[in-house]
């Protein structure tokens, strides 16, 4: 496929980017990659400049930045000499920027070295590669995520304690009224807008729902494809941040915004098609379970561990992990059971699939679907089978997945299997990047350190 963007490129636009320009002149497209947080990087260039270039350069350093801005001694034995890479638009991927004060593209681009190599830490080429071990087997992978977040009262200094945002009654958003749909209205006008820019993008809202947290949503996607599903998250976080600036609030991502409130997950479900026929692998003749579903299931036991500390990437990210407190603890798995790590929700035999609990929203969408995948994966290769069903609260077992960051990058790195599946050289530079923030956060001291130990010590 010719991904250089043709003369009459506006025409070959997908459908809703051509319903969002119509009468319209484009004025600016924005060339964009995720980069390991999932942060949009790139460059915004006029519409007319784009329609000549085929692609654009960016320096591989990109990839081996901390969330706070340093960087990771990841380049290789060439050293950082921050080499470009080239930057291919994917058109099928253009949308909207309907937050913008002109008329805007977004274009998520592929990232390729010199030799039009793939780069292997680039997130978006990890989830193909994994995509691909599906597809070398016949098998299609199909995932649909669900995104939690908090709206929050502005916070402009991180001194301070994150508040629940004010509702149109006055009051701030009030916790544990999940599924309320008075709740829901309160955040109304935001949620008017994050409709309104979904629809300007293409995109298809399955539902939203009050959660457990005070001005914690939710958002349920459609299942697909885990490349288009990764966009898409990409996208739509970018796409609430800037609603919620609209209404003088901010959306936060973080997986443990308000210390004793829920934390935020991206539970991830799947399925696996078989190419040839369509048919569910999970699904037998007569709609009985298959191996392949234990199988799957067994992996995600198996492997989970060794990838927490993708799914789980920020210090912020295992305070989530708290007992009865709406995220699991452990690797259990239950047929709708939302104390297990691992669910199988109510379905037919068609729509049968595996629930990962375990991902925080804080992830890489196109890092977290693809470890788990993977994990999934290696299960079917190994035909590994799973613990037997549990029953009952799971809360009232022992956690068995990491605690914190360290621990779970030392998992990470001996698990050499996992490593295989996702690229060796990304595992390298995963960890040395996160190894890096964390040491940055062990610098730091906390108000809990100072009130407790400054003087009682």
């Amino acid at each position: 496929m010719d991904t250089s963007a043709p003369k009459d490129w506006t025409e070959t636009l997908p459908e809703p980017a051509r319903a969002y320009l119509e009468g319209r002149r484009l004025d600016e497209v924005e060339c964009i990659v995720s980069d390991l947080p999932g942060i949009a990087r790139g460059k915004a260039v006029p519409a007319s400049k784009f329609a000549r270039m085929g692609y654009f350069h960016l320096p591989d350093s990109i990839f081996f930045q901390t969330i706070t801005g340093d960087w990771g001694e990841a380049a290789g034995d060439d050293g950082f000499i921050e080499r470009d890479m080239i930057l291919k638009p994917d058109m099928s991927t253009a949308t909207a920027a309907p937050w913008t004060g002109d008329w805007t593209l977004q274009v998520i681009h592929d990232a390729y070295d010199r030799h039009d190599v793939p780069v292997p830490f680039s997130p978006r080429n990890i989830l193909k590669r994994v995509v691909k071990l599906y597809e070398e087997q016949g098998w299609k992978p199909v995932v649909a995520p669900e995104m939690e977040f908090y709206l929050v009262a502005r916070n402009v200094d991180p001194a301070k304690d994150i508040q629940p945002m004010m509702g149109r009654s006055g009051r701030p958003a009030a916790a544990r009224q999940a599924y309320s749909m008075t709740a829901v209205d309160e955040f109304g006008p935001v949620i008017d807008d994050i409709y309104d820019f979904a629809e300007a993008q293409g995109f298809e809202i399955d539902g939203i729902t009050q959660e457990g947290g005070a001005g914690q949503l939710e958002i349920n996607l459609r299942h697909g494809s885990p490349v288009k599903l990764a966009d898409e998250v990409f996208y739509f976080k970018r796409l609430i941040r800037e609603a919620a600036l609209r209404h003088d609030c901010f959306a936060t991502f973080m997986a443990k915004p308000i210390a004793d409130e829920p934390g935020s997950a991206m539970h991830i479900h799947h399925s696996v098609l078989d190419l040839e026929t369509g048919k569910n692998l999970f699904s037998g003749p007569q709609g009985g379970e298959t191996d392949a579903f234990f199988h799957f299931i067994g992996g995600l036991q198996a492997h989970l561990p060794s990838a927490i500390a993708v799914l789980a990437p920020y210090v912020n990210s295992y305070r989530r992990y708290v007992k009865d407190h709406a995220a699991p603890i452990n690797l259990e798995w239950g047929r709708d059971n939302r104390t297990t790590g691992i669910r199988i929700p109510l379905s037919g035999p068609e729509a049968r699939r595996v629930e990962n609990r375990l991902a925080g929203m804080d992830c890489n969408p196109y890092l977290g679907i693809a470890a788990s995948l993977a994990c999934g994966y290696l299960g079917l290769m190994e035909e590994r089978r799973p613990s037997k069903q549990f029953r009952g609260d799971a809360y009232e077992g022992e956690g068995d997945i990491p605690r914190v960051l360290g621990q779970a990058l030392d998992i990470f790195d001996q698990a050499e299997a996992l490593h295989e599946v996702l690229g060796p050289e990304f595992a390298r530079v995963y960890s040395i990047v996160k190894r890096t923030e964390y040491e940055e956060f062990l610098q730091v001291i906390s108000p809990w350190e100072r009130e407790h130990l400054l003087l009682n010590v």
